[in-house]
C-alpha cells in the first residue's frame, strides 16, 4: 500500500517535521491539531471552547482535503492541558460528532505545543 501526504491550506501548516495527514488504503491518520488559525498562524483568542472549535475546523479541513469527513472519524485522541475543561471541551466536541461520536481516549497533558489547551488527532475512513 502507498502512503500518500496529505496537504492543505485550509488548516495550519505543520511546525516541526511532520505532515499534516497521511492515507494509507482507506485509511487517513491526522497529526495532532493545535488551534493555530490557518490564514495567521497564530493561536486564536479565548478559552477552551473557541481552541476547541478551531481543532475541530483544521482537521475537518485536513479530512476533506483527504476525501474524508468527520462523519467518518473511527478514533480520536484528546489532549487537554486541563481536564476542569473537560465539560466544556465536550459541548463543543459533541455539535461537532453528534449522537455517535467515535471512540476516543482524552487524558490532561503537561503541556502542549505552543501554550494549546486542546490538541486532537484522528484516524478516519475515506469515503
Amino acid at each position: 500500500m502507498e502512503r500518500e501526504v496529505i496537504r492543505t491550506d485550509g488548516a495550519p501548516q505543520p511546525i516541526g517535521p511532520y505532515v499534516q495527514a497521511v492515507r494509507v488504503g482507506q485509511f487517513v491518520f491526522t497529526a495532532g491539531q493545535i488551534p493555530l488559525d490557518p490564514a495567521s498562524g497564530r493561536m486564536v483568542e479565548g478559552g477552551i471552547e473557541e481552541q476547541t472549535e478551531r481543532v475541530l475546523e483544521n482537521l475537518k479541513a485536513i479530512l476533506e482535503a483527504a476525501g474524508s469527513s468527520l462523519s467518518r472519524v473511527v478514533r480520536t485522541t484528546c489532549f487537554l492541558a486541563n481536564l476542569e475543561d473537560f465539560a466544556a471541551f465536550n459541548r463543543i466536541y459533541a455539535k461537532y460528532f453528534g449522537e455517535n461520536p467515535p471512540p476516543r481516549t482524552t487524558v490532561q497533558a503537561a503541556r502542549l505545543p505552543a501554550g494549546a489547551l486542546v490538541e486532537i488527532d484522528c484516524i478516519a475512513i475515506v469515503e
